[in-house]
């Protein structure tokens, strides 16, 4: 099984590029979508109610956003939770798909938490912040929330120095694709 992470900054193109990477080519994992599922988790709530002092009768999210505004730290607390049970998940991924060929991981804090001894492929997708805010901003973010997330990330540039490719995704998908099918042919 070779093991390939795909990571980049916030709104730098992962999701995108994970899917494509992955069709048909094997297995992917997202971060992202297994954090969208504690949010869901009636225990793992009750856990950060408790943990950020959050008032019950607030809608969950709105009020865990606000913490993190009032404090940028609490975001620090909320990883302290999250990553360990992000980590448990992807071992837990990676044994159930290793028969598999290629296996891939859509991580967006890959190398801020030091995961690439994990990983035998690290791709880096990577776009300027300019372009990264505005699509964050299409998808209804606020610039706020971006610049709190954005600072808690590595540059591309040191992060590219862990990264066996990086890939600009400042233009379309059609350029976004050609890039990623070179990766894929040296790896087939």
């Amino acid at each position: 099984m070779k093991k390939i992470g795909i990571t980049g900054s916030i709104a730098s193109g992962k999701t995108t590029a994970s899917k494509f990477l992955s069709s048909k080519r094997g297995p992917l994992f997202s971060a992202d979508k297994v954090v969208k599922n504690l949010y869901l988790n009636t225990r793992f709530k009750k856990k950060i109610i408790r943990k950020f002092d959050i008032q019950k009768e607030l809608p969950f999210k709105n009020a865990l956003k606000e913490k993190i505004f009032q404090n940028s730290k609490n975001i620090k607390k909320l990883e302290k939770v999250i990553h360990p049970l992000v980590r448990k998940e992807m071992k837990k991924f990676a044994a159930s798909n290793k028969n598999k060929k290629n296996v891939f991981f859509e991580i967006p804090l890959l190398i801020e938490s030091k995961l690439m001894n994990f990983f035998d492929i690290i791709i880096l997708i990577k776009a300027k912040k300019s372009i990264r805010l505005k699509r964050f901003k299409l998808k209804g973010g606020k610039k706020s929330l971006f610049d709190i997330l954005n600072n808690k990330q590595i540059s591309d540039n040191k992060k590219s120095k862990f990264c066996d490719y990086v890939v600009v995704n400042d233009r379309n998908f059609n350029i976004l694709k050609k890039n990623l099918l070179g990766i894929i042919k040296k790896h087939a």
